[in-house]
């Protein structure tokens, strides 16, 4: 890569090869992309060969840990921003009630059959063991480091990361 002839923070062409010297001028975005979509997809290649996917394992966690049982509502607005589109969620509490790993009681309250359990905690060693994967080398300082350093920007850009 060609070092820039003005500040050390102009904004450089996205590079893959750049060296430590020239990190600094490259652009977040690409790099948070590409580290978003290589994790992600690790993850859900992981979880499909258990028969599920990433979705599920969110609406399980979601309803295992709420304070009080969720609705299919409260389930669908709590967790609609996080899904490929609208209509995911929904989708995924309609998979989990067929497999029965979610029922729904009189009150149309949602909790987790002890199938669901089961595979909510097979999930969640998987993505446990993924995690360790993916930070290999990664102390917790720097790690956490690193998402203040993501935090920030998103506040610089006025963006809120709820």
């Amino acid at each position: 890569m060609k070092p820039l002839e003005t500040h050390l923070t102009d904004q450089a062409l996205a590079d893959p090869a750049a060296v430590d010297e020239m990190l600094a001028t490259q652009p977040v975005g690409y790099w948070s992309g590409l580290v978003h979509a290589a994790v992600t997809r690790r993850l859900r290649d992981a979880m499909a060969r258990i028969d599920a996917t990433q979705p599920q394992y969110w609406v399980l966690n979601h309803v295992n840990y709420r304070p009080a049982p969720p609705t299919r509502q409260d389930v669908v607005a709590e967790l609609t921003h996080l899904a490929d589109g609208p209509q995911e969620i929904p989708r995924v509490v309609d998979q989990l009630l067929h497999r029965a790993w979610l029922r729904l009681d009189g009150e149309r309250l949602l909790s987790l059959t002890d199938e669901g359990e089961a595979a909510r905690v097979r999930l969640r060693d998987l993505a446990t063991a993924l995690r360790a994967e993916v930070h290999e080398g990664i102390g917790d300082e720097e790690y956490v480091a690193t998402l203040k350093v993501l935090r920030r920007m998103l506040a610089n850009v006025g963006a809120d990361p709820a």
